[in-house]
């Protein structure tokens, strides 16, 4: 027992002992600790301390580098106004200078001034006495010596001048036949265009012979309902591998062909079907010619011309005036005159666009009785062209008087066009004047629907209504127009009159 307690007292004792060394170790240890953080601590402080030290002395490097740059700023403005202080100072000071200056000129001109109206007045006082003393002397007033010498010069001017006036138009008179001749030469010489030579006949070319057949018909209905539809000859011989369209209307050949052409290609031939086709290509030539208007027009640097001019234009490409292509007439005539127009000084636009027009009287849509000068003169004045246009359009052949420059070009051109070797053919035009005009005489007798000049004007067709002539009316129309084509015309051997009456009767299913 006793050494259970001894035992328990000696444990308790080293427990003591234990906890006390324990406890002193700790706070050495603790202490220690202290002395490193507090160490530590003072180490961090001067290296913040030596931080701010620079971050301050950099921001105050930088803050004098500003201050400095402002400064140096600052002095430059300052000498800046310093150097305009010194240039207005100086500018007024020359102000003040120039302002002395000018007031002592002032003063100068005035004291001359001064002198200059004494001096008048002295020298219009010895004027006067002078006058006074010539009057007394010559017996004449101031006014009637004026006179006198103002008549004496007006006559010795107009001497001068009619002998200046003389020589001017000597050598006008010289010279101007020459220029006009070199004038025309070089505007000839400029344009140069092929001959344009129409025939009264067309050749049809077919791919073998079997195909006439088929052309004349059965009993030759289809080749007379062609002939009597497009107005012309279809002359069917022995020809190889040819068929001929004689008629002196271009427009009625080329619609003859292209038809013919159309149902040779498309196989069916018979009356109906060749009526169909002959006003398809009808309307298909009136559109051709409105894109021939159009193309020239454009071709020339002619714009806005009238639809129906544009028309008429186009619709020159198949006629032929003396055997020369009406189209490339106008078209040359315009060339040559707005070359003309130029070596002149004139308006070269106006002039080709009258030279363009001035044969749209001779492509009318009717036949009036006038001049082909004066009806294209009208056409012009009724699709709004201006007034030199229309003069110069109907005076080319003076039919009226011209009032513009442009018109004694127009017509003189329109002549250098025509009077070209091998341009125009006068019995070709003499030729298609008598056809027309037979055309023309049987059309005026009622009833007649169409009418058409063949074999070369033996043979005139006439298409008559069946329900405004009868069959009795015909024979005697027939004879009536042989007697009027007797009368009234002068022709080589006979001419054949027929009259044709249909009856249709048309119904349609619906």
């Amino acid at each position: 027992m006793t050494e259970i307690i001894i035992g328990a007292i000696a444990l308790v004792g080293g427990g003591f002992i234990s906890y006390f060394v324990l406890q002193r170790a700790l706070k050495r240890k603790s202490e220690s600790i202290i002395r490193d953080a507090q160490a530590e601590a003072e180490v961090l402080r001067k290296d913040k301390i030596l931080q701010a030290k620079e971050k301050f002395l950099q921001l105050r490097t930088e803050h004098e580098k500003q201050i400095n740059a402002k400064n140096a700023k600052l002095l430059v403005i300052e000498n800046k106004v310093k150097q305009k202080e010194t240039a207005v100072n100086q500018r007024v000071e020359d102000f003040q200078r120039k302002k002395k200056e000018v007031d002592t000129i002032r003063e100068n001109l005035s004291v001359q001034m001064e002198l200059v109206e004494r001096k008048e007045m002295e020298l219009e006082k010895a004027k006067r006495q002078q006058i006074e003393q010539l009057e007394k002397i010559s017996g004449l007033s101031a006014e009637e010596a004026k006179n006198q010498i103002v008549e004496s010069l007006k006559e010795e001017a107009k001497t001068e001048a009619m002998s200046y006036v003389n020589d001017i138009m000597e050598d006008a008179k010289m010279s101007a036949n020459m220029e006009a001749k070199k004038v025309v030469i070089k505007t000839i010489q400029r344009v140069a265009t092929e001959t344009a030579i129409e025939n009264s006949v067309t050749i049809f070319h077919i791919e073998s012979d079997e195909i006439k057949g088929r052309i004349i018909g059965r009993e030759g209905r289809n080749i007379r309902a062609l002939e009597a539809a497009t107005g012309i000859e279809i002359i069917v011989d022995d020809t190889p591998e040819a068929i001929v369209l004689s008629g002196f209307d271009p427009v009625r050949r080329e619609i003859a062909r292209l038809a013919l052409h159309q149902l040779v290609t498309d196989g069916r031939i018979h009356p109906a079907r060749i009526e169909e086709v002959v006003n398809k290509t009808r309307k298909q030539i009136e559109e051709e010619m409105a894109e021939t208007g159009k193309r020239t027009a454009i071709d020339l640097g002619i714009h806005g011309l009238h639809p129906e001019l544009i028309r008429m234009i186009g619709k020159m490409k198949y006629r032929s005036s003396y055997g020369q292509n009406l189209l490339q007439h106008a078209r040359e005539t315009a060339n040559l005159c707005a070359i003309m127009a130029t070596e002149l000084g004139l308006n070269a636009k106006k002039a080709k666009r009258a030279g363009l027009l001035h044969d749209i009287g001779k492509v009318p849509d009717d036949e009036p009785e006038l001049p082909h000068a004066i009806l294209g003169m009208k056409l012009a004045e009724k699709y709004k062209e201006k007034p030199d246009i229309c003069n110069a359009i109907g005076a080319h052949h003076d039919e009226i008087e011209m009032t513009t420059l442009i018109a004694p070009i127009i017509q003189a051109c329109d002549a250098i066009s025509g009077a070209r070797p091998g341009a125009r053919r006068e019995i070709v035009e003499s030729y298609i004047k008598r056809l027309k005009d037979l055309e023309n005489l049987a059309l005026s007798h009622p009833g007649v629907l169409k009418t058409y000049a063949i074999q070369a004007g033996r043979e005139l067709r006439v298409i008559v209504g069946s329900d405004k002539v009868s069959d009795k009316e015909a024979e005697s129309l027939s004879l009536d127009i042989a007697q009027k084509i007797q009368d009234e015309m002068t022709y080589p051997g006979q001419v054949k009159i027929t009259v044709i009456r249909e009856t249709r009767a048309i119904n349609y299913a619906k």
